[in-house]
């Protein structure tokens, strides 16, 4: 099974796509979309639709994980990360993609046992599982990775024993 795993982010939303058999990981592509600052929202939302769209059509995910929206005090904020999240489910289903959607809270548990673990313990067990190198840069790609093996440990059961 082929998973991508999102970081939704308004200036940088990580991606990573992993296969997953068995109960073996291979890591197939990683990284981060980033829009500039000083683009008008519109195309800066166009930018992650167009890139995400590039991506699952290169990388063929036949399934699709995200990450879903930590509430932030900061309504604008949360408003426009709201708005890539929304942008990134519509890249996902316009693809024919199934989505599955986790909280911080169980990418954590499902990826370190514990649920209120921190960042850096989240990005180790990334490094480990996927057997890379380094830990992927910046967070959000890490971060992407962690959701996309979220999704299949938690969608384990019902996906077909190769």
């Amino acid at each position: 099974m082929r998973i991508m795993g999102i970081d939704p982010g308004y200036a940088i939303m990580g991606y990573g796509i992993v296969e997953y058999k068995g109960s073996r990981f291979t890591p197939i592509a990683y990284g981060s979309i980033t829009t500039d600052a000083h683009t008008p929202n519109e195309e800066r939302l166009m930018v992650l639709y167009d890139e995400l769209t590039r991506i699952i059509e290169e990388y063929k995910p036949e399934e699709a994980s995200i990450e879903e929206l930590f509430y932030n005090t900061n309504a604008t904020t949360a408003i426009m990360v709201g708005e890539a999240r929304g942008t990134a489910l519509l890249a996902c289903a316009k693809a024919g993609l199934r989505i599955s959607e986790y909280t911080p809270l169980q990418i954590k548990s499902s990826l370190t046992g514990y649920g209120r673990a921190d960042k850096k313990q989240v990005q180790t067990m990334v490094k480990m599982i996927l057997n890379l190198s380094e830990v992927p840069k910046p967070d959000d790609t890490a971060d992407a990775l962690a959701a996309a093996i979220c999704h299949a440990h938690h969608a384990g059961g019902r996906m077909p024993r190769l």
